[in-house]
């Protein structure tokens, strides 16, 4: 067979093969062969059918057979001859051609993989935070805990104070224009509310928001100022002024129970014989939990973020769509499942499209080193990794695991399956070999 690979930009190439009379004819000599010995035809018996009705009978089934195990053949014939052709995915043939001499040639578009020189990636430098919880978290908790089983009564002979609980009317402008007027896509709840509860503490709703309520009686109005800052959901109003036209329409004074013994074990029914002690050890044992957790993300993401930053190289396009179509379409199900509106999610398109590009290519990148990087370790899945995986997907779908192996193998989604898996034990490679500090969490 003479077959080029011709390779292009943008990770993709031209697969050309001629594949001589030969090969053709032996090819299809025993693919006639085995429709004969299995076709059953009404005067002949099982085997004994002359090839020319069998070539007339399945002419069609015949060719198509032909022309896959050639394409086939050429294919892995291209990849032996050269090794460091990594095919991601084989496109539809074209041009395929019987030539009058018997040969049979065609021309396939490829997709490769994007080849690069790895980046250092070993000993990489990490800092996290301690994932002990410190007494201001367990205090905030326990804070928590208590306003859940607050009493509220209403204030009638005094101004709001630090600490109060205002009911609340308001609208918003941005530079004098109705808040979604101006930024043009709904706003949610800074667009304006009635009866809205907002206590008078410094990290209640906007920044200095509240503090600016301090002195109002049932009834005021005021003009309220807050900025907006770059943690809020909407990055359009990231640094912008917002003004509030706030009218009172209540106060309501908050009354926390007091946290003692009893309160712990009766109110709370968290166990008899139970203490103010145990419930902080417990939410303690909680915090660190949550913290080791968010800690061994940040230990991923650091990792992550310093791989993309030292190597940088091509991606194949076509794969990038893909991704890019999927990242969108998750973002707009957790939208809706969020409660979003057709109309909130139609008036983010760009937005969502733009970081789902983003995210795409940054998922695509990191896939493809981290595969090197176990390709350079000799990492591997097993057969039994991959069981045991599948096991645990059964039990969590309530499916049996043969049943849901065999799903999975119809659907081709066990390669995907066995990638995750390595992925997973490349990053668990980089995090054991990673120096990891411990700075302070303000850091």
């Amino acid at each position: 067979m003479n077959i080029t690979v011709d390779k292009q930009p943008e990770c993709t190439a031209t697969l050309r093969a001629e594949i001589p009379a030969e090969k053709v004819q032996n090819e299809r000599k025993g693919i006639v062969k085995a429709f004969g010995a299995q076709a059953k035809i009404p005067g002949f018996r099982p085997g004994k059918t002359p090839v020319s009705v069998i070539e007339k009978r399945f002419a069609n089934d015949i060719k198509a057979e032909l022309e896959q195990r050639l394409i086939s053949a050429a294919c892995g014939e291209a990849m032996q001859k050269d090794e460091e052709l990594k095919v991601l995915n084989f496109k539809n043939p074209e041009s395929m051609d019987f030539a009058d001499d018997g040969s049979f040639s065609f021309t396939m578009p490829i997709i490769l993989a994007p080849t690069f020189e790895l980046p250092e990636y070993k000993d990489l430098e990490v800092k996290v935070a301690s994932s002990d919880a410190t007494d201001e978290e367990v205090q905030k908790e326990l804070d928590g805990v208590l306003e859940r089983y607050a009493d509220y009564t209403d204030v009638e002979d005094r101004a709001l104070e630090s600490g109060d609980i205002a009911v609340i009317d308001f609208t918003s402008t941005l530079d004098g224009k109705p808040l979604e007027e101006a930024v043009g896509k709904p706003v949610g709840v800074l667009g304006g509310k009635e009866d809205y509860w907002v206590q008078i503490k410094d990290d209640s709703f906007l920044p200095g928001f509240s503090k600016q309520l301090e002195g109002a009686s049932t009834g005021d109005t005021r003009e309220v100022t807050s900025s907006v800052g770059d943690d809020f959901p909407l990055a359009d109003l990231h640094g912008k002024d917002i003004v509030f036209s706030v009218t009172v329409k209540g106060i309501k004074e908050q009354k926390l129970p007091e946290l003692n013994d009893a309160f712990v074990s009766e109110t709370l029914q968290f166990g008899k014989d139970k203490t103010v002690d145990d419930l902080k050890e417990l939410i303690s044992e909680q915090i660190g939990q949550q913290k080791k957790k968010q800690v061994e993300e940040d230990k991923v993401n650091q990792i992550v973020e310093a791989l993309l930053s030292r190597v940088d190289f091509p991606l194949p396009e076509e794969m990038v769509a893909q991704e890019a179509q999927g990242s969108a379409d998750d973002m707009v199900a957790r939208g809706a499942q969020a409660g979003m509106s057709d109309e909130d999610i139609a008036s983010q398109q760009a937005e969502i499209i733009a970081t789902a590009q983003v995210q795409a290519r940054n998922n695509l990148k990191t896939n493809f080193i981290l595969q090197e990087i176990a390709h350079a370790e000799s990492i591997a899945v097993t057969d039994n990794e991959v069981a045991q995986r599948i096991a645990g997907m059964a039990q969590q779908q309530k499916k049996a695991p043969k049943a849901l192996m065999r799903e999975m193998q119809k659907s081709g989604r066990i390669s995907s399956l066995r990638n995750s898996i390595l992925i997973g034990k490349a990053i668990d490679f980089l995090v054991d070999s990673a120096k990891v500090e411990e700075v302070k969490a303000e850091a």
